[in-house]
């Protein structure tokens, strides 16, 4: 990678542990680089949402379902 600097970004000890070899860092560093350029970041996340969306309205839940799910996990995510 030719113009790149290094960064510190916090993340869970489980996603440490499949960072450690430097080999892994470079390519997860490229495969982030790539998203963050353009505005792709946005597009892959909203198309993750609306897939997640999908899949749970063919499980039978509804948009207030998701919505409740969504409240409840927020609230843990505060405490």
């Amino acid at each position: 990678m030719g113009n790149t600097i290094e960064v510190t970004i916090p993340v869970e000890s489980e996603a440490a542990r499949a960072l450690e070899t430097p080999a892994r860092r470079e390519a997860v560093g490229r495969y982030l680089s790539a998203l963050l350029k353009d505005g792709r970041l946005a597009k892959v996340l909203s198309e993750a949402i609306a897939d997640a969306k999908r899949e749970a309205r063919a499980s039978g839940l509804t948009d207030d379902d998701i919505d409740a799910e969504l409240e409840a996990w927020r609230a843990e995510r505060k405490a």
